[in-house]
C-alpha cells in the first residue's frame, strides 16, 4: 500500500511519537507484514547478490517496517489533522509542507503573555482585561484578514546566527537582534460568541513570585515589544500610510484585578478568546493570538489548538482516520477503507465507508457462525457414527479373543 491519508492526532504527544505508534500498529498487521516480508526478502537477495554475504539486521532496518512520514508537525499541545505518507506516498509529503491552506480552531485567555505564547511557557506580562469589549474584539477580523506581517514566537523552529531561537530562551540569553517578521495570509477569521466569557475550565497562569516575571523578561525585550501589524488590505482600505498598528501600549493590571486574582487563585477565570482561522502555511497561531491580545491593549496566550483542516483533509468532512479505527476495529474493516483512501484520496467519507466495511465484516462473521451451526449436527452425527464403529470393532475384538481362548 502506498499513498497519503490523514489521521487525527490527540493532545499530549508529539507528532513523531504518534506516528511511531501508528507505524507499530501497521507493522504488526497482516496486510503490511506481508509487504514487509516481501521487501525484506528482496533486500536480502539483492544484498547477497552484491556482496555474497547475508545482510545484518541494521541493513534490513529500513525495509523491516512500514515506510512512513508526516506532512507538517503538530505540537504536543495541539490536536487535529496530521497528514501521513506511507511507501512511495512519502514523496508527496513535500506538497503539504509549504503552500497549503490550513484551518485552526483555538482558545486563549486574555490578561497574560508567555515566553512560548501558550500555557506551557513562563509568564512575561500581566495586563488588564476590564476594558475588553465585544464590538472591538469583533473588529479584529477586518484588521487581521488579508496579507499580514507576523513575528514568529521565540520557541518556533527558526534560527538566528545559526542557533535555534528557543536555545537563547533556555540559556537565558538575549537575542542578538529582533526576530524578523514574515509575510503570512489570514484568509478568514471567525470570532465565536463565547469569547470574553469567563464560563470555562481554564485557570489563569500565575507567576510563582514577582521576581519571576523580571527574570524571564530579561531574556529579551523583543518578546514584549514585537511590532504589531494590521493587514495590508485593512490599511489600504483605511488609508493608513503604514501597516504598523498605531495603538497604545497594553494596559497594566489594576490593583483591583490583582487582588481578585490573588484571592481566587486557581478559581479565577480570565476572559476567553475563541476563534477559527483559515491561514496560509507559515502562520503561527500563537503569534496571531498574541497580536490579537496586543490589538485589544491587553495580552493573551493559547490554551487549546485544533487543526481542523489541511488542504482537503478535514475533520468536518469525515475524511480523517482516528487511531481507534486501527486499534479497535478488525483489520479487514480498516484495511478496506485505508486502501480506498490511498487510491481515491480525500474524497472518501471515512466514517461512512467504515460503517459499510463493518457491516460487511459482521455479515461475513454471521455467515461463518451460521455455517458452523449448520455443520455442527453433521459433524456430531459423523462423530457418533465413528464412535459406534469403534465400539463395534472393540466388541468384535473381545469376542474373537474369547473364542480363541
Amino acid at each position: 500500500m502506498n499513498g497519503i491519508f490523514a489521521i487525527e492526532k490527540p493532545t499530549g504527544i508529539t507528532s513523531n511519537q504518534f506516528m511511531l505508534k501508528l507505524q507499530h500498529v501497521l507493522n504488526n498487521s497482516q496486510i503490511f507484514s506481508k509487504e514487509i516480508a516481501r521487501a525484506t526478502a528482496e533486500r536480502m537477495q539483492q544484498y547477497r547478490k552484491e556482496t555474497g554475504k547475508a545482510p545484518s539486521k541494521r541493513k534490513l532496518r529500513k525495509v523491516s517496517k512500514v515506510k512512513m512520514g508526516h506532512g507538517g508537525t503538530l505540537d504536543p499541545l495541539a490536536s487535529g489533522v496530521l497528514i501521513i505518507g506511507i511507501g512511495s506516498g512519502t514523496k508527496k509529503l513535500a506538497n503539504y509542507l509549504s503552500g497549503t491552506v490550513k484551518v485552526y480552531e483555538s482558545e486563549a485567555l486574555f490578561g497574560v503573555s508567555t515566553t512560548s505564547g501558550d500555557v506551557e511557557g513562563e509568564i512575561l506580562s500581566q495586563n488588564s482585561t476590564k476594558h475588553l469589549d465585544m464590538d472591538e474584539l469583533l473588529s479584529l477580523k477586518d484588521k487581521f484578514v488579508g496579507s499580514l506581517k507576523q513575528t514568529p514566537p521565540i520557541y518556533a523552529a527558526l534560527k538566528m546566527n545559526g542557533k535555534p531561537l528557543h536555545e537563547y530562551a533556555r540559556e537565558g540569553k538575549p537575542l542578538p537582534r529582533a526576530i524578523e517578521p514574515r509575510q503570512v495570509t489570514i484568509y478568514d477569521l471567525d470570532i465565536f460568541p463565547d469569547s470574553l466569557s469567563r464560563d470555562h475550565h481554564y485557570p489563569l497562569l500565575r507567576p510563582v513570585t514577582d521576581d519571576a516575571i523580571d527574570t524571564v523578561s530579561h531574556l529579551n525585550a523583543n518578546l514584549l515589544k514585537d511590532t504589531l501589524y494590521f493587514s495590508k488590505e485593512y490599511c489600504t482600505k483605511m488609508g493608513l500610510a503604514s501597516e504598523e498598528a498605531n495603538i497604545g501600549d497594553p494596559i497594566p493590571l489594576t490593583e483591583e484585578e490583582r487582588a481578585e486574582i490573588d484571592e481566587k487563585k486557581d478559581e479565577y477565570r480570565a476572559p476567553l478568546l475563541h476563534f477559527k482561522a483559515k491561514v496560509s502555511s507559515g502562520t503561527y497561531i500563537r503569534s496571531l493570538i498574541s497580536d490579537m491580545g496586543k490589538a485589544m491593549r491587553s495580552s493573551s496566550y493559547m490554551v487549546k489548538l485544533i487543526r481542523l483542516q489541511q488542504q482537503d483533509w478535514s475533520l468536518e468532512r469525515n475524511n480523517v482516520f482516528k487511531m481507534e479505527d486501527f486499534t479497535e476495529k478488525d483489520e479487514k474493516v480498516w484495511s478496506a477503507v485505508l486502501k480506498e483512501v490511498l487510491e481515491k484520496g480525500s474524497s472518501v467519507d471515512i466514517k461512512q465507508e467504515m460503517e459499510k466495511a463493518l457491516t460487511e465484516w459482521e455479515k461475513e462473521q454471521e455467515s461463518i457462525r451460521n455455517k458452523l451451526e449448520e455443520d455442527l449436527p453433521k459433524q456430531n452425527e459423523e462423530i457418533s457414527k465413528e464412535k459406534e464403529e469403534i465400539e463395534f470393532n472393540v466388541d468384535n475384538e473381545k469376542k474373537r479373543s474369547i473364542d480363541e481362548v
